[in-house]
């Protein structure tokens, strides 16, 4: 239904008449400011779901804390800061005209592209655990892979806009997917890939190609992860996760554990016993474990309807958006969100191979947290120039 609409649409108004349009409505929005409102509701599942965040991060870090800091709110500390900034630039975002980024977009899509060129060079990229994605700023890390998710976004809604054949498509997709693949950052490679489809399919790319498009970057994955040896490891891991218990099947199976050991009802909050330094990531990627583990499968399930509440709630956003930048802008913001959670989730029950990426707006992380905040923000604008 929000295919057909937009796809309408961009049959039914020539470019000329779209910036005529968008002109009306700005004139508009700046002469009557009572018709814009704001979605509450929205705004308070968001805020719950970062609350429930910060009691999480703060229940499954504490046994880390302690031991590595001497101090069991460390972490939740930094998780504070990064939530109220969120907030702050959040409420800030949600102000301003979104059609401004069309404006700026060339220039923060260049210095993000900057950004992931230099996270590879060695004294000014941070490396942990094997992978280059961070940049070390002294008091905090940054990672551009993430911010890139919505700039990328904003640049492909302007973009779409003149006609793009699949050849150019594909040689922009794959030219800044290669700077996350060498990091590596298999992970954050398939929310930009999945997101860039969509963004492209919607502004109604044929079928056809759509289809050639997938069926193109599936091949290239599978070529990604047989050339790979940490990837074919986890590919097998999750074919046979019964092999190599102490090895690489480890993290999956505490995984699972913590989950099955949830139950119906979870053991309570506070009462993980994964977070004793059983189960790695405990606060960052595999957080979903210990919410399983602690509030069971009850609890989570309510958890997951929250965000499915919101990802409704973004879909309907983009489907009434004043016009097709704002339309292409909020469904790739809510599709990078939306696959970026059932990537997680779904590692997490071990329906697709672990990978790393963020629960979002859950995991510990600043940069993955005030960019998802940011994004919901540009959302709320939207949506405040929608008509009532």
């Amino acid at each position: 239904m929000i295919w057909f609409k937009l796809n309408k649409t961009k049959k039914t108004f020539p470019q000329n008449k779209l910036n005529l349009s968008i002109q009306n409505k700005r004139r508009i929005l700046k002469v009557d400011h009572k018709k814009q409102h704001t979605d509450f509701l929205f705004l308070f599942i968001v805020l719950i779901i970062s609350i429930f965040g910060l009691i999480m991060v703060y229940d499954a870090s504490v046994v880390e804390a302690s031991e590595a800091f001497g101090d069991r709110f460390h972490y939740l500390k930094f998780q504070a800061i990064y939530v109220l900034v969120g907030w702050i630039l959040l409420f800030i975002v949600s102000r301003i005209d979104y059609h401004i980024y069309r404006k700026w977009v060339k220039w923060l899509f260049i210095g993000n592209l900057i950004l992931l060129v230099l996270v590879l060079v060695p004294g000014i990229g941070l490396s942990i655990k094997g992978a280059r994605r961070w940049i070390d700023l002294g008091f905090t890390t940054y990672q551009p892979s993430e911010t890139f998710k919505t700039i990328l976004v904003i640049y492909l809604a302007k973009w779409v806009e003149k006609r793009r054949s699949m050849g150019q498509f594909f040689a922009l997709i794959a030219f800044v997917l290669g700077l996350i693949i060498l990091q590596p950052d298999l992970g954050t490679a398939i929310v930009l890939i999945a997101t860039s489809f969509v963004v492209y399919f919607v502004s109604g790319a044929p079928v056809i190609q759509f289809a050639l498009a997938s069926f193109s970057s599936f091949l290239i994955g599978l070529v990604l992860i047989f050339t790979s040896p940490y990837r074919r490891a986890r590919i097998t891991t999750f074919l046979n996760n019964s092999t190599d218990s102490l090895g690489s099947s480890y993290h999956v199976q505490q995984i699972l554990l913590a989950l099955g050991s949830g139950g119906l009802f979870g053991l309570g909050i506070g009462q993980s016993l994964q977070k004793y330094r059983y189960l790695p990531e405990a606060m960052g990627d595999s957080i979903f474990a210990i919410i399983g583990e602690e509030v069971g499968f009850w609890g989570a399930l309510i958890f997951i309807l929250l965000y499915i509440v919101i990802l409704w709630k973004g879909f309907k956003i983009a489907q009434k958006a004043p016009d097709i930048f704002g339309r292409l802008l909020a469904i790739g913001i809510v599709c990078w969100i939306g696959t970026q959670f059932c990537i997680n989730l779904a590692s997490m029950v071990s329906l697709v191979p672990l990978t790393g990426v963020p629960l979002p707006l859950i995991s510990y992380g600043g940069t993955s947290l005030i960019v998802t905040l940011v994004s919901i923000g540009i959302l709320i604008n939207i949506s405040r120039q929608i008509e009532s």
